[in-house]
């Protein structure tokens, strides 16, 4: 699928964004009292999936997850008494907006990762598999030109919101400016795009969940449902070592295997996660 730069776009871009899009069963979209009802209504009509008006998630029944607006932008919940609070795309508040002010530079695993600390060339990268866009807003952060790619329309719309909202503020507004969202597959974007498509292109797929057991981020256990695994983490690899210019970088659970396909040649570790460095060229003094 051609994909169209959205620098932030709204969240009933949905409908034209991602075609025949079938939307999970158990998700709706609702409102609070505080929310955008009218955003609603378009956002379920986009995703053909069921509004529900204005509901408190908790006594929802039916139902396994929502997209909930309220005064704080839009949100994934899951429905239910005791469940996991809701998950939104934040730049301006709370570990984003602290990191921008707080962060730790270059020195921040992702940033030595991308090779942030071995060149001061500004470097173009594309994030393959955006999620709710933290990492990219690092970097960008950071003064890189991010390009994010998500192809999960929910995801996609918590995104495109966040990036609305995050445009608000004034100290987070400059750093948004870097980065563009396109909706789509980026494995089909790479397999198009030619050489040199971006200086360093990002990785960070959804690790199949195996262990029943395990104990994993709110993020993981929401977004599951409606996002699955990557089970095409290999080709994404594959397409994407075959366009970058500099490296490819992969992030992992620290334990994970890398993902099928060459060897990284070097790896960062931290307390959870790890970034699996596969290097092209040297990067611009």
């Amino acid at each position: 699928m051609a994909s169209t730069a959205l620098p932030h776009p709204s969240a009933s871009s949905i409908e034209w964004a991602f075609p025949g899009f079938t939307a999970p069963p158990g998700l709706a979209v609702a409102s609070s009292p505080l929310g955008d009802a009218t955003a609603g209504r378009a956002l379920a009509e986009a995703l053909g999936c069921p509004y529900l008006g204005v509901v408190k998630p908790a006594r929802v029944t039916g139902y396994e997850l929502l997209l909930f607006g309220d005064e704080h932008g839009l949100a994934l919940q899951v429905t239910g008494k005791g469940a996991p609070g809701p998950v939104r795309a934040e730049f301006a508040t709370g570990k984003a907006g602290y990191r921008l002010e707080h962060g730790g530079g270059t020195g921040q695993l992702v940033a030595r990762a991308v090779g942030l600390r071995k060149t001061r060339h500004p470097l173009h990268v594309l994030d393959a598999t955006a999620g709710l866009g933290q990492d990219a807003f690092v970097l960008a952060g950071l003064g890189c030109r991010m390009t994010l790619f998500e192809r999960s329309p929910v995801v996609y719309a918590l995104l495109a919101d966040g990036l609305a909202r995050g445009c608000l503020s004034e100290l987070v507004a400059p750093v948004l400016a870097r980065m563009t969202l396109m909706p789509g597959s980026s494995i089909e974007w790479l397999q198009q795009a030619g050489a040199n498509a971006a200086d360093v292109i990002y990785l960070d797929p959804m690790f199949p969940h195996r262990d029943k057991a395990a104990l994993v981020k709110k993020e993981m256990q929401v977004f599951r449902p409606v996002v699955g695994d990557d089970d095409d983490a290999p080709q994404l690899l594959q397409a994407a070592l075959a366009v970058a210019t500099y490296r490819v970088v992969v992030k992992r659970p620290r334990k994970a295997p890398a993902i099928a396909g060459p060897e990284p040649a070097t790896r960062i570790e931290g307390k959870s996660s790890r970034y699996d460095i596969y290097p092209l060229r040297a990067l611009p003094q």
